[in-house]
């Protein structure tokens, strides 16, 4: 339970330093809705991108991985256009970037912490 909530609240952090680092992606609201992007990032990571990957698997492959940034940016535009109000990503680029973005600091945080 502890796990999950820590993982919306990364997913949140990670949010706002791709808006901040991207040009193409927004966020405006408060903490609440920080919260609510986090946990709406981490449902799609959990139920959507495991599927979007297998059927995906033969490009991943042919790419060497760089499809994997791909559909990490498909799932940050989804929880864009399923929180028009609060996230806004324009463009496939800046989805993509802030995917990587939000890809690196979530493994930066991983990296300097200590799994139990």
């Amino acid at each position: 339970m502890v796990r999950a909530l820590l993982q919306i609240v990364l997913n949140g952090v990670a949010v706002l330093v791709a808006a901040y680092l991207v040009p193409g992606i927004s966020y405006h609201g408060s903490l609440l809705s920080l919260l609510l992007v986090g946990l709406v990032i981490g449902l799609i990571n959990l139920i959507v991108k495991p599927i979007v990957t297998f059927f995906a698997f033969p490009l991943i492959v042919v790419t060497l991985g760089l499809f994997y940034l791909v559909i990490n940016g498909l799932m940050l535009y989804l929880a864009a256009w399923l929180l028009p109000h609060t996230l806004q990503v324009h463009g496939c680029g800046a989805a993509i970037l802030g995917g990587l973005v939000m890809a690196l600091v979530n493994w930066l945080v991983r990296a300097f912490t200590k799994e139990s």
